[in-house]
C-alpha cells in the first residue's frame, strides 16, 4: 500500500506526494492554499485511477512523464521524468495500484 505525504511548501501552502510501497515518488501535487483543499486533492487522486485519468506526455527534452487528471479535467499530480515510455507506463500502473488504498501521512 502506498502513502500520501502532506507537507508545507516554503510559502506556507500545502502539497502532497504519492510514495509507492518500495519508497519511490510517483506523483507530486500542485500547491494548495489550504490543508482542506490538499486533502480533497488526495481524495480525488484516490478515485481518479482509470486509464482516462492519465495523460502521457514528453518534456521539451523528450523525457516521458505523466499527469494524473481528476474527473473535472484538473491536473492532480505530475510524475518525475522517466528514461523511457515503458518506465513511464509502469509509473502509471503503480499509481493505479497504490493510490486507492494509500494512507495519509501529515508532516505539516
Amino acid at each position: 500500500m502506498g502513502n500520501y505525504v502532506v507537507t508545507n511548501t516554503s510559502n506556507g501552502q500545502y502539497r502532497w506526494v504519492l510514495i509507492s510501497v518500495n519508497g519511490e515518488k510517483l506523483i507530486t501535487s500542485e500547491a494548495y492554499v489550504s490543508k482542506q483543499s490538499c486533502l480533497a486533492g488526495i481524495a480525488s487522486s484516490k478515485l481518479s485511477v482509470a486509464d482516462s485519468n492519465f495523460r502521457k506526455l514528453n518534456s521539451t527534452r523528450n523525457e516521458p512523464y505523466f499527469n494524473q487528471i481528476a474527473n473535472n479535467n484538473q491536473v492532480l499530480g505530475t510524475s518525475e521524468m522517466y528514461s523511457s515510455s515503458f518506465s513511464r507506463d509502469m509509473g502509471i500502473e503503480s499509481v493505479k495500484k497504490n493510490a486507492p488504498n494509500a494512507t495519509i501521512e501529515d508532516r505539516t
